[in-house]
């Protein structure tokens, strides 16, 4: 693969990065591994790139540190392609340009923390059902490292956009933010069902991109009974392409809900979210359905 940069360019970060990942399909690769695809054919599938070009590529990527080649077989030989911490580093750029396609591109340029019910965005969110969760870890308000997915028969994955504990603490102009609103009423709306939700064999976990200390203190001050985790690191949101949204310099997650079962498949993908606490029935209604599935399959 020739190289692009030259003694002018030699300074630029912007230049020297795009050497790396400035082609079409390595950022699509490295979109691919965060998704949990590892494997050459997978990769070969998922892109539809030829055999000649995904070589290359994934020799580009390894040689400049983005991916880790790791063997899973001995004969004969086979590898997995792996993002590094180098790589993982990659996700928010990824994100932006995520976020950067749906304002402007597939949407009308306005800073949203939610889609329209026909939108291209809110078909890529509900069409996660039957996709299964990667293996990841997230911090949770307590500083640990958390599994999104509880052993519980099923977890629900709440995304919003931001909680604080203090008024003053969200950026100006946030309640001016269609759907940015309402984060404190989602999370006190699962708190006071949540024993609705441990009767029926869920774990309710929330997620946004703050920093674990913000999320403790809002956890706090609500009196919240169960974890919210941090993808301050975009783990989780690359791995399923979330809908973010950025203000103040930060990249936030739509509000959305994911069903997830101890399996690691989404069962219920709930985008957008106009209505709060009808979100919250519909999650409990969804786990409860497949509480009785469970039952009726094994009896």
């Amino acid at each position: 693969m020739p190289q692009r940069t030259s003694l002018a360019d030699a300074d630029c970060a912007i230049a020297q990065a795009l050497d790396v990942v400035g082609d079409w399909w390595t950022l699509l690769i490295v979109r691919d591994a965060a998704r949990g695809v590892h494997r050459f054919d997978a990769l070969q599938q998922e892109l539809g790139v030829s055999r000649k070009v995904l070589t290359e590529r994934l020799r580009l990527l390894t040689d400049a540190g983005v991916l880790s080649r790791q063997p899973y077989q001995d004969r004969p030989v086979r590898h997995e392609y792996r993002l590094t911490p180098r790589g993982r580093a990659l996700l928010p750029v990824l994100i932006a340009l995520q976020d950067w396609g749906d304002t402007w591109v597939l949407g009308e340029g306005e800073t949203m923390a939610t889609a329209e019910q026909d939108s291209d965005e809110a078909a890529r969110v509900r069409a996660l059902v039957g996709t299964r969760l990667p293996a990841l870890e997230l911090l949770d308000d307590g500083g640990g490292s958390r599994d999104p997915v509880a052993a519980t028969p099923y977890t629900v994955l709440y995304c919003f956009p931001s909680a604080y504990a203090r008024r003053d603490a969200y950026p100006p102009g946030w309640a001016g933010i269609p759907g940015a609103s309402g984060c404190t009423l989602e999370s006190c709306t699962y708190r006071d069902q949540l024993d609705e939700f441990t009767a029926a064999g869920a774990t309710v976990h929330g997620v946004s991109t703050q920093r674990p200390d913000e999320q403790r203190a809002f956890a706090e001050k609500e009196g919240l009974r169960f974890p919210l985790l941090s993808d301050a690191g975009l783990t989780l949101t690359a791995a399923l392409r979330l809908p973010t949204f950025r203000v103040a310099g930060v990249s936030r997650l739509k509000r959305l809900t994911l069903v997830v079962d101890r399996d690691r498949t989404v069962v219920e993908a709930l985008y957008p979210v106009p209505d709060i606490e009808a979100s919250v029935r519909a999650a409990l209604e969804a786990v409860r359905r497949g509480s009785v599935r469970a039952r009726s399959a094994a009896g």
